[in-house]
C-alpha cells in the first residue's frame, strides 16, 4: 500500500501530463487493490507448511485443487470464482471512480484517437464493447495502441464476463447481487449470497454454478510438499 502506479508518469512534477485522468487512474487502482487486500483469507497448516485454503469466496483444497475451474479461453460468460471476484472488485472500484469524476467535474478527451478517451471510459466503467482487441492488435504500432488493446482485453475477459453473470443470475436485481458478492469477498462469509441465489434459482445454486467436478474427490498428494522452482521454498 506504500506505492501507487499510474500510466501518466511521475506525480512529483509541478503539473502532471493530465492531472484529471491521473487522479482517476490512481483512484481506480487504489480502490481496486484495497478491495483485494481486504479480501478474507484463511490459512491452515499442512505437513507443517502454511497453506491458503480460502481467498474471498474462492476455496482451495490442501492438495491445490481450486473450487471452480477456469473458463474456456473464448467464453463470453464466466463460471469461475476468480473472474467473479476480480470483476466485482473492479466494478466497485469503477463505481467509486465515477463518483470522484462527477464530484470534481473530470471528463475525458472527446476523440477516440486520444488514448485518454479509452482510459477515461475504462476507469469509469464505460468502455463496454467499444472495440475488438483483435482489431487493435492488428494495427498496434506503439505504446499507446498496446495500452488500448490491453484495456479492451481486460474489459472483455473480466468486466464483461462479470456483467453477464450478474445479468444471468441477478433476476433483475444486478446491483443487489453485486453488493452481496462484494460483502462476501471482504467478510469471507458467503451465507447471505448463497441464500439469495437459492431463493431465485433453487437450492445449491452457488455450488451448481461454480463447483468444479472432482473438487470433493479424495485428497491427492498435498501441494504444500511441492516447492517453487529454484527457490527451495514450499509453494503456498
Amino acid at each position: 500500500m506504500a506505492a501507487v502506479i499510474t500510466m501518466y508518469g511521475p506525480m512529483d512534477r509541478a503539473v502532471p501530463a493530465d492531472p484529471g485522468l491521473a487522479m482517476l487512474d490512481v483512484v481506480r487502482a487504489y480502490a481496486h487493490d484495497c478491495l483485494h487486500y481486504g479480501s478474507a483469507r484463511r490459512y491452515v497448516l499442512v505437513d507443517g507448511q502454511v497453506m491458503r485454503t480460502q481467498y474471498g469466496i474462492n476455496w482451495r483444497r490442501p492438495d491445490g485443487r481450486s473450487y471452480s475451474a477456469a473458463d474456456p479461453h473464448d467464453a463470453p460468460h464466466t463460471r469461475n470464482l476468480g473472474v467473479v471476484m476480480e470483476g466485482a472488485c473492479d466494478r466497485e472500484a469503477r463505481r467509486i471512480t465515477r463518483y470522484i469524476a462527477s464530484r470534481f467535474g473530470v471528463a475525458g478527451p472527446d476523440s477516440p484517437s486520444d488514448p485518454g478517451w479509452w482510459a477515461y471510459r475504462d476507469v469509469t466503467g464505460r468502455l463496454g464493447a467499444a472495440v475488438d482487441p483483435g482489431d487493435i492488435d492488428g494495427r498496434t504500432s506503439g505504446e499507446a495502441d498496446a495500452y488500448i488493446a490491453a484495456l479492451c482485453r481486460y474489459e472483455q475477459g473480466v468486466n464483461q464476463r462479470y456483467e453477464r453473470w450478474l445479468a444471468e443470475f441477478g433476476g433483475g436485481e444486478p446491483e443487489d447481487l453485486h453488493d452481496l458478492v462484494v460483502a462476501a469477498i471482504v467478510s469471507g462469509d458467503a451465507i447471505r449470497l448463497c441464500r439469495w441465489l437459492d431463493d431465485r434459482h433453487g437450492p445449491g445454486a452457488f455450488s451448481a454454478m461454480f463447483q468444479a467436478g472432482g473438487y470433493l474427490a479424495p485428497q491427492q498428494t498435498p501441494r504444500s510438499r511441492e516447492t517453487r522452482p529454484g527457490s527451495g521454498q514450499p509453494a503456498v
